[in-house]
């Protein structure tokens, strides 16, 4: 029997450490070739646009896709909706802000035992909205080590909130929060919020805001200096990642050199070569995330006899 799981469903299932584990395990049966990934596709609205992502997962026995319409004026309300992949059923139809704000931070978190210096225990972020406390909160889960987040938008009212919810301590500026060794950019800002010149040696940056091609969170300076760039699949990444697409264009980037996170959780790849790289993850989001969470939420519903039947 099919499952409506609602946010609040959604919201008593799924916390960061299950989400974590279930974005490690994806992007391992990644590695394996057992999981199909449709990059994003945006179909026109008046102010806005909606959105269909979508992904099959063969080990995990799911395929599912998720959509939303964004936009002015237009409430967010993505939807995961997954199907039994041997059988066509369908499996469950969730709720999916919640979910999307977990799998997103758990990418960086999974990146960031990856590519953070040892013992990391600084984090800085840039951008103070739903996504930049999914970002804090997964990324805690998992390096334990971070004891102090400095943040930083540009709004004083939805900073002193967002540092109220995390326990993070206001940056004065975007420069301050920079100085960090792992940072995150999670903002809508079309224009670059970091710059490379203010990055310490050592510096993992995720950047996770800008997810269309005409928006960059980083200027050029900051690939320049990056010994390593990662991104979550390179197909997407081409269509929609400005970060990377005008240093493509610019010569300062090759696509070549630009690797896929589960090359690095499959141990195929090597991250940081020393404690002084700087390296970057970017990260616009992939359906196989949401169908690897759904999955974990699912099981967990049945398990706990929580939402409607269909």
């Amino acid at each position: 029997m099919a499952l409506y799981l609602t946010e609040e469903d959604v919201n008593a299932l799924l916390d960061a450490e299950s989400a974590n584990e279930a974005v490690e395990a994806c992007e391992q049966r990644m590695a394996r070739g057992a999981v199909e990934v449709l990059p994003r596709a945006r179909l026109g609205l008046d102010g806005g646009a909606m959105t269909l992502m979508a992904a099959v997962d063969r080990e995990l026995g799911f395929a599912g896709s998720k959509t939303y319409i964004a936009g002015r004026d237009r409430s967010f309300r993505p939807v995961v909706l997954l199907q039994n992949a041997r059988t066509g059923k369908l499996a469950a139809v969730i709720e999916a802000r919640r979910l999307g704000q977990l799998r997103t931070g758990a990418a960086s978190a999974v990146a960031a035992l990856r590519l953070a210096r040892s013992g990391a225990s600084t984090l800085g972020v840039i951008g103070c909205g739903f996504h930049g406390l999914g970002q804090v909160e997964c990324i805690r889960a998992a390096l334990p080590s971070i004891e102090r987040v400095r943040a930083f938008c540009r709004s004083p009212e939805r900073l002193r909130t967002f540092c109220e919810q995390t326990g993070a301590v206001p940056a004065r500026d975007h420069r301050q929060a920079a100085q960090a060794e792992i940072v995150v950019t999670v903002t809508s800002s079309p224009d670059p919020v970091l710059r490379g010149e203010w990055l310490q040696p050592g510096t993992l940056v995720c950047a996770v805001g800008a997810n269309v091609a005409s928006h960059r969170e980083l200027d050029n300076n900051v690939l320049e200096r990056a010994s390593l760039v990662c991104c979550d699949l390179r197909a997407q990444a081409q269509i929609e990642s400005g970060d990377l697409i005008e240093p493509a264009v610019s010569g300062v980037l090759d696509w070549l050199e630009v690797h896929e996170l589960h090359e690095l959780v499959a141990g195929d790849l090597q991250g940081r070569q020393s404690d002084e790289d700087i390296v970057v993850f970017k990260s616009n989001g992939i359906a196989a995330w949401d169908v690897a969470a759904a999955a974990v939420t699912l099981d967990r519903a049945r398990a706990e006899r929580r939402g409607l039947e269909l």
